[in-house]
């Protein structure tokens, strides 16, 4: 085999390595990041005063829930969905 054969092989081999192992580390990374995406949620029903909502709201809000929605149960109480 002649030197530039044998270098371009050897370059082809390296660089073939290299897609290899990046390839691997990204679909590493795209597993990771699929399982950070997993959440909780939580259902909580409050009274309908502005003072209790705005309580429970920043009380979850503080534990690192996140408000995503607001329904109304029974029509009387709200319910607030949070996601942490």
């Amino acid at each position: 085999m002649n030197r530039s054969l044998g270098f371009c092989v050897a370059v082809g081999l390296a660089a073939a390595t290299l897609l290899l192992s990046v390839s691997i580390s990204l679909h590493q990374g795209h597993s990771q990041a699929q399982e950070l995406k997993r959440f909780q949620y939580k259902v909580v029903e409050v009274p309908a005063d502005t003072f209790a909502m705005q309580q429970t709201l920043n009380e979850y809000g503080a534990a690192g829930w996140e408000l995503v929605a607001v329904g109304m149960g029974e029509m009387t109480n709200p319910r607030l969905v949070f996601k942490k």
